[in-house]
């Protein structure tokens, strides 16, 4: 299915959660913030939300440093 991640375009498999795809990008869940489609998905539901075809996602991490 095609779905739009941080502005390019991504072939993924059907069926795919949001935490399979931060696992697809090597991503911690834990640093990781998810939007589909200008909703935040809540860390809580990453196992359970499902991604659709044509879905807009946009996935923030963050980086401890100084």
């Amino acid at each position: 299915m095609q779905v739009i991640v941080n502005g390019k375009e991504r072939e993924l498999t059907g069926g795919i959660s949001v935490s399979d795809l931060l696992d697809l990008y090597e991503l911690e869940p834990i640093r990781a913030a998810v939007e589909i489609n200008e909703e935040l998905v809540p860390r809580a539901t990453f196992s359970n939300t499902t991604i659709q075809p044509g879905d807009r996602i946009e996935i923030v991490t963050f980086v401890g440093g100084g």
